[in-house]
This record gives structure tokens, C-alpha cells and sequence, in this order.
């Protein structure tokens, strides 16, 4: 049951805030929180390509096994409409309370389904030609598959059309470094998914604006790309949220979205570009009286709001804290509870991660990992009136879709096969980059170092290193992370992801 949060209790966070939210900070230019640096270290490498410092096919490494890509409580649409074709309708009387039936189990056919995919990363085709200096910049990045994402993000918009979920929300870093080109291939594919009668609402993520980093790759060079202001983000995504939006901020790209008489989404812009665009994430005052304006509005007409922003409202990774929390994120997640708000959607980590408010068990926040870092996840929501949801995550199916496209090349028909090798690549070159800072280490410790690395690093992404948390802590490699290897920011990390891994985060459910 919803609190009336009192007057008193408004006026002493909005002075607060007055004064927290004029703070920030300038970061520097990073590809997302999940990432650690970008090393051009002058080796040609490919996609093919060995991993630096090893000979040997039968590595560790290879011989990973794979994890489960989706947990999935509901049926695909497909199942379901198999099924009561077969039934003639699901024939059972259920009595029903906020989307749970008697049986204790969620009712996919109650609430708002949603699916939210966030840090695409984009790159327009014609800005690459995969020459050398691209293929680098991919092998020694932070994961994300740009080689192949245009196909991916078609496999995407395939799967939604074919699930046809009340809502598509795409939560920032739409393109890879906010090219105009990126942004403007990209919103016309959003035009075929809005034309299967699908809501598509969109906001920026801190790659997307005035970013000096725009680029296109021709050869062993990278040639500057004509970047994206937000005036032209807003015209390029006018029929994506903002042109139906019943109310705009005029300090951000924020809006609010009317879906229905039930059901708001509170779309924040969380970004700072003004004049260029920064890592972090912080929301001005003007902004926040904006917001709690529109809170105050839907609670006079009884609606629920669904909030959702790029950068993370909660302190969801201990090492990314600056660059990844909005800036005095606590204010902002105690004014969303103060009006009764439950959920909070983001992205930007590039990790699959979840968290609550730990002060008073408040709100919750879902963060979804980066669609094109594998196994290219995306989140499905059902939210129920009340504020009752389940979230869980699904990998796009990029092989079927290769198949049924006529696809010819053997990294999409066997996507299944080549995600996980790619990423454990990436990761064991972010490590043995690293490690080349220590003289003290030999060859063979930087190996197995960066062997545990990637596979540690590997099973946090997918939101699973619960599963070998174990393992790692009895894997004698490990102590060399503790020791030889504490000179370097990655053993906080490796440390750190042995300290969270403690839930699968791939799926959430309010009712506990």
C-alpha cells in the first residue's frame, strides 16, 4: 500500500539535493563501466585470432563449459500459441492476485510485458571496412561483438517482432561512440518493429551526445566521424518516445510516456554532455523537480511508473561506483520510494547484475547487460498493477536467425559456438595486457593468471560467477592474484567479483 509522502519530507530532500547534485565530477573517456582500457599494443590481430602467449589448442580456456543463457519461467509466444491451438485455450480457472495464480507461479497473461535492451553500441556498416585497426580495437576492447553487430541487432528486433511485447525500451548507448550515421541506421530499423505494433521508447547513454570520440575505421586508421548533438538525438528518435511523450523535460532529454490509464514509464536522461560527453552519470535540479512533478501526477490518477535510465541508480559494482552510480543516486532512489516506486531499469554496466536498496530493503534495480557483449542478453519484464514484477533475461537467437536469412558466414550459423571463445579472448587480453606492467611475473604465470581472469570474467558478464565461485577460490592461480598480482586494478576486480557472487542475476521476482 502506497505512503502520501508528506511536504516536510519533500522540501528537506529538495534542499539536499540543492546542494549534492551541483557536484560533479569530469571522467575520462571509457567504453562503458564494464570495461577496464583499450590497449592498442601494435600486434595485428583478428577475430581468428590466438590468444598472446600460448601454443597450446587444449588450454584452459577452450575447455570451459557453457552456462545456461536464459531462464525462462513463461513460455516463448510461439509455445504459447502451440499450445492453445492444441487446447483450444488453456482451459483452467485460476484465481489471480497482481499477476500470481493460486499456485504461487507468475501469469504471463496478466501485467505489462516488456523487453529492454541497453548498450547496443551500434556502428553503421559503412563506417568500418574490419580493416586492421578495427580488428585490434575489437580483440583488445571490452567484449562488444562490433564486428557482427548489425546482425545482431537484426536478430534483436526479429525476436521482438515475433514476441510482440507491449513495450520495447532501449536504455542508452545506442551506438558505438554516437556516430550520426550509427544513430540514423539504427532508427530505421526501430521503424519496422514500431510497425508490428510494438511501443518503441528510447533515451541516451553517455556514448551517444556530442561525443569526440565518434569514429570510423578504414584500414590500420581511425578517422573522426561526424558526432550527434541532442537536438539531432531527439529529431533522429522523434517517433521513439519523444513526439507522444506527455511531458519533456526542458533541461535533459528526459520525458515522461503515457502508455496507458495503469501504466507510465519515466524515461530519464542521466547523461552529461554539455560540452562533451562524460562517462558518468548526474540528473540537475530542474530535473529532479521535473521528476517528482510527474511522480506527484501519477499518484493523484492511481498510475504506477516504471523508471528507467542509463547510468545505475544503486551502487551496483563496488569498483565502478564513480563511473557507473548516478552521481547522488541515493537522492534520487528515496524520492522513487517515497512515491511507492518498486523498480528501477538500467544498463550501462555491461554486466548482468540486480540490487535492492539496502537501507530499507526500497526499491529494486535491474540492470541488464550489454546486447552486444555475449551471450547478448536482453531483459523481460512483467510488471503487474501494484508494482509486483518478475525480470529475467534472454539470449537473442542469432543462429536461428542466420539460418532462416540465408546467412554465409560460420560465426552467425554458429553463433552458440563462437560467442564464448570470442569473450574469453577479449578477457584474457585485457589480463595479459595488464600483466605485462609486472617484470616480476614469467611467461607461464601471466598464462594462468589470465586464463583464470577471462574465465572468472567471463561467468560475471553473464551474471553466473556464482556457479564457479568455488572453483576459483581453490584454483591455486588464484593466489597468485592475491599476491604477485595485487600491483594491478584487476586483482580488486577479480577480488571483487568473488565477493558478489553470491545470486544467479538473471532473474528477479518482487514477491519473495
Amino acid at each position: 500500500m502506497k505512503t502520501n509522502p508528506c511536504a516536510a519530507r519533500k522540501q528537506k530532500m529538495k534542499a539536499l539535493q540543492v546542494c549534492l547534485v551541483a557536484m560533479t565530477v569530469a571522467l575520462m573517456m571509457l567504453g562503458g563501466c564494464g570495461k577496464f582500457m583499450e590497449k592498442d599494443t601494435g600486434t595485428e590481430t583478428s577475430l581468428e585470432a590466438e590468444r598472446p602467449g600460448s601454443e597450446d589448442e587444449t588450454d584452459t580456456v577452450k575447455q570451459t563449459e557453457a552456462i545456461p543463457d536464459t531462464i525462462a519461467p513463461f513460455p516463448s509466444k510461439a509455445d504459447k500459441d502451440k499450445s492453445e491451438n492444441e487446447n483450444g485455450g488453456d482451459g483452467e480457472d485460476r484465481t489471480e492476485k497482481n499477476g500470481e495464480d493460486a499456485a504461487g507461479e507468475w501469469d504471463p497473461d496478466e501485467g505489462r510485458r516488456i523487453f529492454l535492451a541497453t548498450d547496443i553500441h551500434y556502428l553503421s556498416r559503412e563506417l568500418t571496412d574490419g580493416g586492421e585497426y578495427f580488428q585490434r580495437m575489437v580483440e583488445h576492447g571490452d567484449g562488444k561483438v562490433v564486428t557482427y553487430i548489425d546482425q545482431i541487432t537484426d536478430a534483436f528486433f526479429e525476436e521482438v517482432i515475433e514476441e510482440q511485447p507491449d513495450v520495447l525500451i532501449l536504455s542508452g548507448d545506442l551506438t558505438l561512440e554516437g556516430e550520426k550515421q550509427s544513430h540514423q541506421e539504427l532508427a530505421e530499423k526501430l521503424y519496422e518493429v514500431q510497425d508490428a505494433g510494438i511501443t518503441v521508447l528510447v533515451i541516451p547513454g553517455n556514448h551517444d551526445i556530442n561525443n569526440r570520440q565518434a569514429a570510423c575505421y578504414e584500414a590500420d586508421q581511425r578517422l573522426p566521424a561526424e558526432y550527434t548533438t541532442p537536438e539531432e538525438f531527439r529529431e533522429i528518435y522523434a517517433d521513439f518516445g519523444y513526439d507522444e511523450a506527455a511531458s519533456e523535460d526542458a533541461y535533459s532529454l528526459s520525458y515522461l510516456y503515457e502508455y496507458d490509464d495503469e501504466t507510465w514509464f519515466l524515461m530519464l536522461d542521466t547523461c552529461m554532455y554539455t560540452p562533451k560527453a562524460k562517462v558518468g552519470g548526474s540528473i540537475s535540479q530542474e530535473t529532479y523537480d521535473w521528476i517528482e512533478d510527474r511522480l506527484e501526477e501519477a499518484w493523484d490518477v492511481g498510475v504506477d511508473v516504471i523508471p528507467v535510465g542509463h547510468h545505475n541508480l544503486l551502487d551496483e559494482s563496488e569498483i565502478y561506483v564513480d563511473d557507473c552510480t548516478i552521481e547522488h543516486g541515493e537522492q534520487l532512489a528515496r524520492m522513487l520510494e517515497d512515491w511507492g516506486i518498486t523498480l528501477f531499469l538500467s544498463g550501462h554496466l555491461h554486466v548482468q547484475h540486480y540490487d535492492r536498496n539496502r537501507e530499507n530493503r526500497g526499491i529494486w534495480e535491474a540492470v541488464t547487460s550489454s546486447l552486444a557483449t555475449p551471450a547478448c542478453k536482453y531483459g523481460e519484464i512483467y510488471y503487474y498493477r501494484g508494482g509486483e514484477f518478475f525480470y529475467q533475461t534472454n539470449t537473442v537467437d542469432v543462429e536461428g536467425w542466420a539460418l532462416r536469412n540465408d546467412r554465409e558466414e560460420e560465426d552467425l550459423l554458429n553463433f552458440e559456438s563462437f560467442r564464448e571463445p570470442f569473450l574469453l579472448r577479449v578477457f584474457y587480453n585485457q589480463s595479459y595486457d595488464a600483466l605485462q606492467e609486472i617484470p616480476e611475473l614469467t611467461e607461464d604465470e601471466r598464462i594462468r593468471m589470465s586464463d583464470l581472469y577471462s574465465f572468472l570474467n567471463y561467468h560475471y558478464y553473464q551474471g553466473t560467477a556464482c556457479e564457479i565461485r568455488d572453483d576459483i577460490i581453490e584454483n591455486p592461480d588464484y593466489e597468485l592474484w592475491l599476491n604477485d598480482g595485487s600491483f594491478t586494478i584487476l586483482s580488486d576486480y577479480v577480488q571483487y567479483i568473488i565477493e558478489d557472487a553470491v545470486h544467479d542475476y538473471n532473474r528477479i521476482s518482487s514477491v519473495e
